[in-house]
């Protein structure tokens, strides 16, 4: 769905849920802004047993003078639009509407209508809107209140952007021109004097691992960011690298976690806990996630248990490789040649000079690096992308002298870490073929595996079960990881 599709209707009414969060309120707004502009009949609504009364979303609604009005019977309009929510769920009140729109980042929950945006990847409904706003060629920083609107939502429905994992979230984050000032006051505009109390009991009351060095604490039922809190004081403890702190909400679970060390990334550890039962993301330090009550294998006062379990048979099923110091055992691997696949690449010099640190943004996750003389970014068939240098790289491809074409979700970009501008890398890719003259040896993995490569040894790649670990045959300390379907899609059994 395009907001345009809605401009065949006159008079349209914006529904947020009941009990209005930032990331509804904001979404709403967006989508109110749009309308306006084009000057239809337009009202941004909530319904509900409660009134907004949080200050920091009286303070938003106030300061950023969002038009949101409270009712309890709406004339039926031509066109109803839910935001951050679902028509016909339960945290929304139904009201009739000759059409329905949907435009929501949850798990789809009822039957949904043939005007919908329905993007569960995506860390909140302001981000859907936002990049719903730029495909209508909206300058949305021009646009400053609509703009902070958008980043303060996406910030609290991501607990401080500690759940951010999509690549659009990130781009909301970095790209917004926003009122600093603004933000930090509804930063500092959430806690109460009971959920001060709240934090305190939870700190009086934690389970450590000794072995492991983690901490699991429960919170009385709280908002999200005072989890974040907690888990951050309980990292400063001298003897905690990670820790994960939760809360039992009516719908599940919530779950905060941290990591202070490179071997652990927070954003993998919240996954693992939540794994065929919710969902989580993040990144390196900072996390969260989120389980149903109704996706929970054990009972409430068992939690502490279970999720003590879930992160002992994480760590203690976990291999450490650093590339520079691993001898593979090649008597455990097999010889494979590349298959001579279309790819592309970028020689990233021709961008940014010798030195600079860049942030490589893709749908797989960030990877950050430094500029390095005779330095290639590979643009892998998923696209998936990579640091290569032209020595090796000339080895393995052939230069074609054709465009690249990319047909990946999202866009590969590339960031300059002090400024900050962000740059798509597919219009500056050509194409190359690999030529199977350069072979690795390999094998699948049947546990976690975190690698340290010999080109970058600040964060790690992540091997799962059935993924495949990988040495080039002509640099043994050149060991990655390869995903399964990457693999079998790129490489034969040498003969």
């Amino acid at each position: 769905m395009r907001l345009r599709d809605l401009l065949n209707y006159q008079d349209i009414v914006i529904q947020c849920h009941n009990n209005p969060d930032a990331d509804a309120l904001a979404s709403g707004y967006g989508v109110y802004t749009y309308l306006k502009d084009h000057n239809k009949n337009v009202r941004l609504i909530y319904s509900g047993s409660n009134q907004i009364h949080k200050a920091n979303l009286c303070l938003m609604v106030e300061t950023l003078e969002i038009p949101i009005e409270y009712v309890e019977t709406l004339d039926p309009p031509s066109l109803l639009v839910t935001v951050d929510c679902q028509y016909g769920e339960g945290n929304v009140e139904t009201f009739e509407a000759e059409n329905i729109a949907v435009i929501d980042h949850h798990q789809p929950s009822t039957t949904l209508p043939a005007l919908c945006e329905l993007r569960s990847n995506l860390g909140s409904c302001s981000t859907i809107v936002w990049d719903m706003l730029r495909a209508e060629n909206i300058d949305i920083n021009s646009k400053k209140e609509l703009s902070t609107a958008l980043y303060y939502g996406l910030l609290t429905d991501t607990n401080n952007f500690t759940e951010v994992s999509h690549p659009l979230d990130k781009d909301l984050r970095d790209d917004s021109l926003f009122d600093r000032s603004l933000i930090t006051r509804f930063r500092n505009t959430n806690l109460s004097l009971s959920e001060l109390v709240i934090a305190g009991k939870a700190l009086i009351d934690y389970r450590y691992n000794e072995t492991y060095r983690f901490a699991v604490v429960q919170a009385e039922p709280c908002d999200p960011n005072i989890l974040g809190m907690i888990s951050d004081l309980i990292l400063e403890v001298d003897v905690v690298d990670t820790c994960l702190v939760y809360s039992v909400l009516d719908p599940g679970v919530k779950l905060s976690v941290r990591s202070c060390i490179k071997e652990v990334k927070a954003c993998e550890m919240v996954q693992t806990v939540t794994e065929g039962i919710g969902s989580g993301g993040g990144h390196l330090i900072k996390a969260g996630g989120f389980i149903s009550k109704g996706n929970l294998p054990c009972k409430d006062n068992d939690i502490s248990s279970f999720m003590n379990a879930r992160l002992e048979q994480y760590f203690s099923t976990m291999e450490i490789i650093y590339a520079k110091e691993y001898l593979a055992d090649l008597s455990l691997m097999k010889k494979y040649h590349k298959l001579p696949l279309s790819l592309g690449y970028v020689k990233i010099t021709d961008l940014f000079s010798v030195g600079t640190n860049i942030h490589l943004r893709t749908l797989e996750g960030d990877l950050d690096v430094e500029v390095e003389n005779d330095m290639y970014i590979m643009i892998g068939i998923c696209g998936e992308v990579y640091p290569i240098h032209k020595e090796k790289f000339e080895k393995s491809y052939v230069y074609k002298d054709e465009p690249y074409r990319f047909s990946g979700e999202y866009e590969p970009s590339v960031r300059e870490s002090i400024e900050g501008t962000s740059i798509s890398l597919i219009p500056y890719a050509r194409s190359c073929v690999s030529t199977g003259g350069t072979s690795i040896y390999a094998r699948p993995i049947d546990h976690r595996a975190h690698v340290f490569t010999a080109w970058y040894e600040e964060t790690y790649m992540s091997g799962n079960p059935g993924d495949y670990l990988a040495v080039r045959a002509d640099d043994l300390h050149d060991v990655y990881i390869i995903s399964k379907d990457i693999f079998c899609n790129t490489y034969a059994p040498a003969e």
